[in-house]
Formats: C-alpha cells, structure tokens, sequence
C-alpha cells in the first residue's frame, strides 16, 4: 500500500483503517518462519499515506502475525491508537512517520508478542496516551532512535502516562534502547515523565529474580515534565550523555533497582528557562530501595527550593564519584539509611545568594559508609 504522500485515508468507522493478520507464529530464527509466509506474506509494507480518524474508535494500522512489517512516511492523526500492535509479531520498523494528535497512543505495544522492532526518525507528538506506549506481553530487542517525542500526555484531569511508557508489570520486557532523541513536554499533566519504565516482571522457573531490564537511554535531550526519567524495579540499565532540564519533580528517579549505571549527564537549570512557572522546576535525583548502583561524572546545577540535588535512601553499594554539584538551594547531598556505599572525589557547592544554611552532605542513619577526597563548601 503506497502513496506519493498526497493520498488521505479517512477511517469513518470503528477499528483500524489497515487491520494486518499473518500466519507467523514462530520467532525471528530463520528455521520457525514457514514457507507460505515467505512466499505470501513477508514485509507487508505502508508508506506514503495519511490517516485520519473520523469515529472515537478509528485506529490507524494494526497488525499481528506479521513478520517484517515496514511503516513509512505515514501521517496518522485523530485516531484513536495511530499503530497498534497485537498478539504476535516479528522484526518490526516504523520510521519517518508523523503519529500526531491522536486520542491514545502512538505506537501502542499491546500485551503483544515482539522481538526487533525498530522505531526510527519520526515524529510522535500529541497523543493523549502516551507517545511509545508497551503494556505487558513478551517483547525483546525495542530500538527508539532520533525521534521527536513531545506532549504525549492528558490534560490536567488525564491519567497519568510517559512520552515513553515501558510497563513490564507481571509481564517479560527487556532489551531496549533509547538513543538520539529529543522528549518533552507537558509538566502541566498529572505524573507526566519523558520515560517511565516499570520492569517488576512475572518470576521465571529457573530465578526469583523479578527486576527485568537490559536497558541503555543515551545522548537524549529531556525537558518539561513531573520527571524526565522514572526508572522502577529494573536491573542492568545505563542513563548516559544525557541533557535534561525542567524535571518539575526530579530529574531522574531510581526505586527498587539493581546494577544501574548513571554517567556523565547533565542536569541544569538554565535561567533562561525561567519564564511562567520555570523556576519552580526540582531538577533532582532521587534513588530510593537501591542495591548496586554507579553515578558518576554527572553535572548537577540548581535544584528549586525544596528538595537535595541528590537523594539517596534505603540503599547499600551506592558509589558516587566525581560528580559536580553546585547551586543547590537546601542540600547537595542527602544520604538517609544508606550502607557498605561510597561517596568520592565530587565537587559539592552552592555560591547562591542566601544559602548560608545550605549543606554540602547530611547524613541521616545509615552505617559502613565511606567518604572521601570531596571539595565541599560547608
């Protein structure tokens, strides 16, 4: 199905304007995939064409069985979910498609069966469910790359959900990168988050390990909403070379975690940034039930009036080194029943006007600690 682009396609009707049912029911390993989906059925593609909704349950394009479905240069708007995976697919790319002003989501990973999908270069803008939205189901191998994910959200009186939402509740998610892109916007809507990942998966036979993972979010640019990363119960994630600013609530958020890896951000908060309600942002970090966790080399500047530039509690085998820490209102540092952790090397000042009460580091419980070779301005 192919347009040079001026075609538009109007769903008057409830369900998807393009509904694709395969017959694959193996895995992306060459010897599962049957020879009458080869030979009938492999890659169905879309590109070129707009949709538009025009019924509440109007859907863009849906598929399941599908193996190597390939979206581009799509428009979908005013649908109800712009492309909706189900039950069952392989080796997945959507790329250069405009999925905006939609009533749900996005890309909406429906409790499916997935693994390789690639989302690449698009711009995913104004769905008021979420923007790349995973609920449950089995999915492997997820690529976001070089988008413009933006305003995902409700209004104020909407249920809360993410530019990127990743919800692995009981279920198996893992294996995702999120790479390249610029996610943003609306602080205004209730628990808004630029990337929000909950990994508390279903126990496997053989582990009683619940904390599902394998997750890089690298060299993105996030701003404007309660919290720019939100990360729960995951094990093996690295945050890194990431710019984030206007984290109304904090920055990034780290609880029930094990073996994460946050480097070499930075989390400012540029006066320029300042107009309306700007300057209320927190800007934070905020880890809480932690076991294992590395945060090194970042850049934290300013932090609102109210909460440390970095929190840590109820957590053991923390090391903090070398970060920068300035300009924070109230405390740089806050480490409350944290132990066998380690603070070192950081800079760790605040130079703003009336800030004489300020505290470089306050401890609060906690045992087994060490702290050493930090510059403070006490």
């Amino acid at each position: 199905l192919s347009s040079d682009g001026t075609a538009t396609i109007i769903m008057a009707g409830a369900g998807p304007a393009f509904r694709f049912i395969g017959t694959h029911e193996g895995t992306a390993s060459p010897d599962t995939v049957k020879e009458n989906v080869w030979r009938n059925q492999r890659s169905p593609m879309v590109d070129g064409l707009e949709i538009v909704g025009d019924h509440p349950e109007a859907c863009g394009v849906e598929a399941t069985g599908t193996m190597q479905i390939t979206l581009t240069r799509l428009t979908i708007r005013r649908t109800l979910h712009a492309i909706h995976f189900i039950k069952r697919n392989r080796n997945v790319i959507v790329s250069n498609c405009h999925l905006y002003e939609n009533r749900g989501a996005g890309v909406f990973y429906d409790h499916v069966s997935i693994h390789q999908s690639n989302i690449v270069g698009c711009h995913i803008s104004y769905n008021a469910g979420g923007g790349v939205v995973v609920r449950k189901g089995d999915i492997r191998n997820i690529q976001i790359g070089t988008c413009d994910i933006e305003g995902n959200m409700g209004d104020k009186d909407s249920e809360p959900t993410a530019n990127v939402l990743i919800d692995s509740e009981k279920a198996m998610v893992g294996e995702i990168a999120i790479v390249g892109c610029t996610i943003q916007h609306d602080h205004f809507a209730p628990g808004s988050a630029n990337i929000r990942i909950n990994e508390n998966a279903h126990i496997r036979p053989h582990s009683s390990e619940h904390r599902d993972g394998n997750i890089t979010i690298a060299d993105n640019v996030l701003s404007d909403v309660q919290t720019n990363i939100e990360i729960t119960s995951a094990r093996g994630v690295t945050v890194t070379g990431n710019t984030m600013w206007k984290g109304y609530t904090h920055n990034i958020r780290i609880h029930d975690c094990n073996n994460i890896l946050i480097s070499n951000n930075v989390l400012d908060r540029n006066p320029r940034y300042h107009y309306k309600d700007g300057a209320t942002a927190q800007v934070g970090m905020l880890f809480t039930d932690c076991d294992g966790i590395t945060v090194s080399g970042n850049l934290i500047n300013g932090t609102g009036d109210q909460t440390p530039a970095v929190e840590i509690r109820d957590s053991r085998r923390m090391n903090l080194t070398n970060c920068t820490i300035l300009d924070y209102s109230t405390v740089g540092l806050l480490l409350k029943n944290v132990t066998d952790s380690r603070v070192s090397d950081c800079l760790i000042r605040t130079d703003l006007p009336d800030s004489q009460n300020a505290q470089a580091i306050q401890i609060v419980g906690g045992k087994d600690n060490q702290i050493i070779d930090n510059l403070l301005k006490e």
